[in-house]
C-alpha cells in the first residue's frame, strides 16, 4: 500500500472516530433530534405500521415543534398531543418527552409508563435515566434515584449535565417537596 492510501485510511479512521464521538455526546445529552429506534421497535414498525420514520423530514419537524413546546413554552398538554400524533411513542426520545410532560403535569402514573417504555426501547438512554431519577425523587424514592444516578455515571460520566442535574437534586434535603 502506498503512503497516500495509508494517509487516506488514517484520516478516514480518525474522522469516523470523531463523528462517532460527536454522535454519542449529542445522544447522551439529548437534543431536539431523536435518535434511531432500537432494532426491536424498528421490527415492530415494519409489520405494517404506517407511522412516520424518524428520518422523515415531516417527523423531525413535528418532533422539534413538540420539543420547543416543552422546553420553550412549558405547554406540556399540547406537547403530549404533538408527540403522540407522531405515532412513534416506541422511540426512546419520544416516550421520554411524553413521560417528562406527564410528570410536569403531575400525572406520575402515566409518566412512569412512558419512562419505562423509553428504557425498553433503549436501556442506555441517559436523559430518561435522569428524568426517571427526578421522578423517583419526587416520589420520595431516594435510593432509586441514587441507582439512576449511578446508571448515568456508567453511561455518560459524572461530568455529564444529566449526572450533575440529578446529583444536585439529590443534595436537597428529603421532604422539601421540590418538583424538578
Amino acid at each position: 500500500m502506498n503512503k497516500f492510501a495509508i494517509r487516506v485510511m488514517a484520516l478516514t479512521m480518525v474522522s469516523g472516530a470523531f463523528v462517532t464521538a460527536q454522535m454519542v455526546a449529542a445522544y447522551a445529552s439529548g437534543s431536539d433530534t431523536p435518535s434511531a429506534p432500537s432494532s426491536s421497535s424498528t421490527k415492530e414498525k415494519k409489520k405494517g405500521d404506517k407511522s412516520s420514520s424518524i428520518e422523515d423530514p415531516k417527523f423531525l419537524a413535528a418532533y422539534r415543534t413538540a420539543y420547543t413546546t416543552i422546553y420553550d413554552r412549558a405547554d406540556y398538554t399540547s406537547a403530549i398531543d404533538q408527540l403522540k400524533a407522531l405515532g412513534r411513542d416506541d422511540v426512546a426520545d419520544v416516550a421520554n418527552l411524553i413521560g417528562y410532560s406527564y410528570r410536569k403535569l403531575g400525572n406520575y402514573q402515566l409518566s412512569q409508563v412512558y419512562y419505562e417504555r423509553a428504557l425498553q426501547d433503549d436501556p442506555n438512554h441517559v436523559r430518561t435515566w435522569q428524568y426517571y431519577g427526578l421522578w423517583q425523587l419526587e416520589q420520595g424514592n431516594r435510593e432509586q434515584a441514587e441507582y439512576h444516578l449511578n446508571k448515568i455515571a456508567m453511561l455518560a460520566g459524572t461530568d455529564s449535565k444529566e449526572y450533575r442535574s440529578l446529583a444536585s437534586a439529590l443534595e436537597q434535603p428529603p421532604g422539601t417537596g421540590l418538583v424538578y
